[in-house]
């Protein structure tokens, strides 16, 4: 097979096991080819051994085909995953010819803003199982025993999930009792129970998710000048962060990024008081005002 169609059968393949359903017109229209070729594509993978699933004109890829779960844990990054493979490559020699074979291929099937969700496995996986067929047959769930963060009340929620965060870590959902969208984790989740057909589409609304992993409404502007130890324990520990670093010179970088909340920031700078100044932002000042005088 040349690699310009192994190329378009994992681009493919990427798409029929995303959380967003597509019909062959959205496909071809997505990638560039004729809806003969995705018929042809999908065909190869029957041929293959693959089950194929059909929701109206929608296609899938059960992820339940025979070999599909062996492939999946070669191909599915997570976002920051994708970041950190993404920054070793560009640390090999340009002189390198497998440095541009590396980049093509890896391109070619990822970028960073959609990357295919990780396998789970474990306790979670038959909750986040029934998560994934609650999404793609659009249909509200319980979540059984919720063990909320706030006050740690157990109680069973009605929702309707339409996402998740990578590694399946948390779950978009549309709360119906309360009418908003919110993050559930899915640890806390004691079991899954199903429910009828989606009632509020429409409210479908994923929020923002700042490179500190913390989540809001909000957004909130902020622009800290690191020192080395500063700027190397942020790359390592928040590899996201270094899309949004800039080089000052004199060992010295400049983070400008948006932050759903103080918290996640704000602890990050409290353990660095010395190696990080606050360039921009009074809400952060404050918080750590705040946090100093809590705890110090």
């Amino acid at each position: 097979m040349d690699q310009p169609k192994l190329e378009r059968l994992l681009r493919l393949m990427k798409m029929l096991t995303a959380n967003t359903t597509y019909n062959v017109d959205q496909l071809a229209a997505k990638l560039d080819m004729s809806r003969r070729t995705v018929y042809r594509y999908i065909d190869t993978f029957r041929e293959a051994g693959f089950v194929i699933k059909k929701t109206g004109d929608c296609i899938r890829l059960d992820k339940e085909s025979p070999h599909f779960r062996d492939i999946s844990q070669l191909v599915h990054f997570t976002e920051e995953e994708a970041h950190i493979l993404k920054r070793a490559i560009e640390n090999i020699d340009d002189t390198n010819l497998l440095k541009q074979n590396l980049k093509k291929k890896l391109y070619s099937v990822y970028d960073n803003k959609s990357l295919a969700d990780t396998v789970v496995r474990g306790k979670n996986a038959p909750n986040i199982h029934t998560l994934i067929e609650a999404i793609e047959e659009k249909r509200q769930v319980f979540l059984r025993g919720y063990r909320s963060g706030h006050g740690g009340v157990v109680r069973d929620r009605r929702v309707e999930p339409f996402g998740f965060t990578t590694n399946y870590v948390e779950v978009w959902c549309y709360d119906v009792e309360d009418a908003t969208c919110k993050l559930f984790k899915t640890a806390r989740i004691g079991s899954v129970g199903e429910g009828g057909p989606w009632q509020y589409e429409a409210q479908h609304e994923k929020g923002f998710i700042d490179v500190f992993r913390l989540h809001g409404s909000a957004r909130y502007r902020v622009q800290l000048e690191l020192g080395i130890l500063a700027y190397n324990l942020l790359c390592e520990e928040y590899p996201l962060a270094e899309r949004d670093i800039h080089p000052l010179g004199g060992e010295k970088w400049m983070l400008d990024t948006e932050v759903a909340g103080m918290a996640g920031v704000g602890r990050f700078v409290v353990g660095l008081l010395d190696d990080i100044r606050i360039v921009d932002s009074s809400e952060l000042k404050t918080y750590i005002h705040s946090y100093l005088e809590r705890f110090l």
